[in-house]
């Protein structure tokens, strides 16, 4: 069991010595030391590669300024027009459809009495631990020349943007359902007992009530999955084809031609919507204001069998969709030889006699995820601790919140190449990282930082502003307070962000694919370079494990986190 905290409420104030005093004082100098050092970590893993990324793209291969040149040589090649328009057209028709079936989803488990609702969000939450990949590899299996559904495209090609939507589609749907889901979960059940009073249909109830309810978290996973999609590199590579975008055209310029300030220009050109994405989410979610407020009812959809029917009709393509990308990988990784041999071996999961890296990529993808999880869950916890709990300049916790928040507007690839130009510059004294399974897990803590701060900021916005309070009262130090109540009681946002941080660094592809070095290459960029030599069955194998391993962290991950609700539960109800 987690002990409670060894102090409570005083009757009488115990007033604080000077010695005391002294020691406050000093410790508000060393928080405020503490967030600014945060700050220049965050400067140096963000900031500092970002403008040396800007600098690239107005250099020459010599170093010499140049000013927009490249800008100017790279837009008057024919292939920029296609490129950029395919992204945006791909990336908005892929959110429509996305966020669409998202919404039905997020209504059939939220607005109706289906049974087994836990075990559904369950399964519409799988994607999230397949590298984007594996989608891409299961649709060349289903649709491809050789696919068992060909057919069924009526002589459309899955290679180009057919495939490239149908993969996005599959790895970004957790995403939108998981922010739709937060929206509709806390819905007021009084808007809907006045519809019922004033005889309004269930349809004009959709429309007037459940719809605007949910209004900022449609235009914030639209933001989202449209940023998700084109910054995209694992999906286009594989079932692309000669459809291009510009996910695609900055791993051709850099990797096939070795042209890294062209690169660099294509990564400024991506950054531009990831951006504008950016900041058009924050601007709605400043607009928003809580919709579930002390006085609300919490929302119990009544039985209605017809409705029930419906939402069931709603999630059912989706549930298919999900388990045929999933069992189609699962099946073509122990297939012999597709589709000549379809008897069943472990033959594909022989890695160490493909090219890829072998099961040691395997293994270094396990210490990177695991040193991500570690290094990154507390050092986002503690800045977070650090920004929430102590007293800070307005000033300086306004800075590090934006450089937590800035990785959300980087895409992978980009972040990626500005850590080339960066940390393997040779004036730079730590270019020896460079390749290391370091530089990696660097890469991945600053791309997936903002996430897994805000995450860590809500759970510590939730605890009561009087335990420091209290603590000073009774002469317990700040960081007396932080181990005895905050982080006992933080303990489930802190098992997510490690999870979220674990998942993800096992997946990535776009952020490390330019960063790994011979003894360093990890599972994900083994999938892509063994689909590049042929070998795409053992890729479904590679992909398949990974998936696996996922789904493990998964399972660790919430036996821990119900013996910690169970062991804080009587702590949290003497609370309330």
């Amino acid at each position: 069991m987690i002990d409670s905290p060894s102090f409570s409420t005083p009757a009488t104030r115990n007033w604080p010595t000077l010695a005391e005093l002294r020691r406050r004082l000093t410790d508000r100098w060393v928080f405020a030391l503490l967030l600014v050092i945060g700050c220049v970590v965050l400067t140096l893993l963000v900031l500092a590669p970002l403008y040396t990324l800007l600098s690239k793209s107005v250099e020459n291969k010599a170093g010499e300024f140049v000013g927009l040149e490249n800008f100017a040589h790279y837009l008057s090649s024919g292939g920029i027009e296609s490129a950029f328009f395919n992204s945006l057209w791909v990336a908005g028709l892929s959110t429509v459809i996305v966020v669409s079936l998202a919404f039905m989803a997020a209504w059939a488990l939220t607005r109706t009495r289906l049974p087994f609702t836990g075990w559904l969000r369950g399964v519409l939450v799988l994607p999230i631990l397949a590298p984007s990949l594996l989608p891409a590899i299961s649709l060349v299996y289903l649709f491809g020349n050789q696919g068992v559904l060909k057919s069924w495209l009526f002589g459309a090609e899955i290679y180009g943007p057919i495939g490239i939507i149908m993969g996005s589609c599959f790895w970004t749907f957790p995403h939108a359902l998981m922010i739709l889901l937060t929206a509709m979960d806390n819905a007021d059940g009084r808007h809907y007992e006045a519809a019922t009073a004033l005889k309004a249909s269930p349809w004009r109830t959709f429309w007037t009530v459940t719809v605007p309810g949910a209004r900022y978290g449609l235009v914030s996973a639209g933001f989202v999955v449209f940023t998700l999609v084109i910054t995209d590199f694992g999906v286009p590579k594989v079932i692309g084809g000669q459809f291009d975008v510009l996910a695609t055209d900055i791993y051709k310029q850099v990797i096939g031609q070795q042209k890294f300030e062209m690169g660099a220009v294509v990564s400024v050109l991506l950054l531009l919507p990831a951006m504008l994405a950016f900041i058009a989410d924050r601007y709605v979610q400043r607009k928003q204001s809580a919709s579930f407020t002390a006085r609300s009812v919490p929302y119990r959809p009544r039985q209605d069998r017809m409705r029930d029917a419906i939402g069931a009709l709603m999630l059912t393509p989706t549930i298919v969709f999900i388990f045929a990308i999933i069992g189609m990988a699962v099946y073509a990784s122990f297939v012999t030889f597709w589709p000549y041999n379809l008897q069943l071996s472990l033959n594909n999961y022989q890695f160490g006699r493909m090219d890829g890296g072998g099961w040691g990529a395997y293994i270094n993808s396990l210490k990177m995820a695991l040193g991500t999880m570690l290094i990154g869950t507390g050092l986002v916890f503690f800045n977070a601790w650090l920004m929430e709990r102590t007293p800070q300049p307005k000033l300086l916790t306004g800075v590090f919140q934006f450089l937590s928040l800035l990785p959300l507007a980087v895409p992978g690839l980009v972040l990626g190449l500005s850590y080339i130009f960066f940390f393997n510059h040779p004036d730079n004294p730590v270019n020896g990282i460079y390749g290391t399974l370091f530089i990696l897990i660097l890469c991945t803590i600053t791309h997936f930082y903002a996430v897994s701060h805000l995450t860590a900021v809500t759970a510590l916005k939730q605890l009561d502003q009087e335990f420091e309070a209290v603590g000073e009262s009774l002469n317990a130090s700040r960081w007396r307070v932080l181990f005895t109540v905050t982080l006992p009681l933080c303990l489930p946002a802190i098992l997510d962000v490690a999870l979220y941080l674990f998942v993800n660094a096992m997946t990535t592809v776009s952020a490390v694919v330019f960063l790994y070095g011979h003894d360093s290459q990890l599972a994900s960029v083994a999938v892509l370079n063994m689909d590049e030599a042929g070998d795409i069955a053992p890729a479904a194998a590679m992909a398949i494990l990974i998936t696996a391993t996922c789904a493990v962290a998964k399972l660790i991950q919430g036996v821990l986190r119900f013996w910690v609700d169970r062991s804080t539960r009587a702590w949290r109800q003497g609370m309330e």
